[in-house]
């Protein structure tokens, strides 16, 4: 049987945080249940975050009690504080997503406090999510570049990610906020925390800025990496970091994995129609740069 690798889709939530067009929650609904339709295993579908800062997720409490917990589909929101936990918790969420940073500048910028403040944080909502019974995935923002600060030092990373699996994290996901990394960079960093913890509790998440996002998706499954987030047609950019693109698209991240042999579990032809309702919905969704080439040849493949 094939290796398997599990994708998730964040384009609910960071794909849709910095558009111009704000969706309902009936229309954020439609589309993680297609994505879902096409047999992506875990979907990350909003965030508890101030509508104020980010309009495009308000209603994400409605979205989030919207779906059911326990079925086939792992879905996941983010949260920025406790305030937030509280929130998703009141809402039936199983599983959280936790930001935590790299650099100073991106801690400042996002959530007003320092990495060390945001640190504290994490470690109270590791705490309290333990005592409820729900997941906690930790992302390292700005592993390889920051926005403000410049280059990351891997050591700082690495050390994060030590600190938060001893503290019982359930996953850490290395996240290269504004698409900087190379897969040389890639590759080590992610070599390097495969090697001090295995793979198991480790994910990667790139932007494609540079139009390196699966190329870096390449070298960490080279690495060992199996956990891999990505963006419906290509959406995403994060409103507090200035430069950041869309997600590496998740038609190209599946088609890529699934040509080298690997189980993704994912239906191409159902990804793609998933795809052409989020250009539909957004108006700015650039599509995965395969779907000229993936429609056409699954046709073929159909007929």
């Amino acid at each position: 049987m094939s290796e398997q690798i599990v994708i998730t889709d964040v384009g609910p939530r960071d794909g849709l945080q910095n558009q111009p067009r704000i969706l309902s929650v009936a229309q954020r609904l439609e589309l993680i249940k297609a994505i879902a339709a096409a047999g992506i295993a875990s979907i990350e579908v909003g965030s508890f975050v101030s509508p104020k800062a980010v309009p495009a997720m308000a209603g994400t409490d409605a979205v989030v009690a919207s779906l059911a917990s326990g079925g086939p589909v792992h879905y996941t929101a983010l949260i920025p504080n406790m305030k937030g936990y509280e929130l998703a918790k009141a809402a039936g969420a199983r599983s959280v997503t936790m930001v935590l940073y790299a650099s100073d500048g991106m801690a400042q910028k996002n959530v007003n406090m320092s990495m060390a403040a945001a640190e504290v944080v994490t470690a109270d909502i590791l705490a309290a999510a333990r005592a409820d019974g729900i997941e906690v995935i930790a992302a390292i923002a700005v592993a390889f570049a920051c926005p403000f600060d410049g280059a990351t030092d891997p050591g700082v990373v690495r050390a994060v990610a030590d600190k938060f699996l001893a503290l019982g994290a359930d996953q850490i996901a290395i996240a290269d906020t504004i698409g900087a990394a190379n897969p040389r960079q890639a590759r080590a960093l992610t070599a390097d925390l495969v090697r001090d913890h295995g793979a198991a509790r480790l994910g990667c998440h790139f932007h494609d800025t540079r139009a390196l996002g699966l190329a870096n998706v390449f070298a960490a499954v080279e690495s060992g990496i199996r956990r891999f987030d990505a963006s419906i047609a290509g959406l995403g950019g994060c409103p507090f970091a200035p430069g950041a693109s869309g997600n590496v698209a998740t038609e190209d991240v599946a088609m890529m994995l699934e040509q080298m042999g690997y189980d993704t579990g994912v239906d191409l032809d159902a990804l793609l129609r998933a795809s052409d309702l989020a250009e539909e919905l957004t108006g700015t969704a650039p599509g995965g740069r395969s779907k000229a080439w993936l429609k056409p040849w699954l046709a073929k493949r159909a007929g």
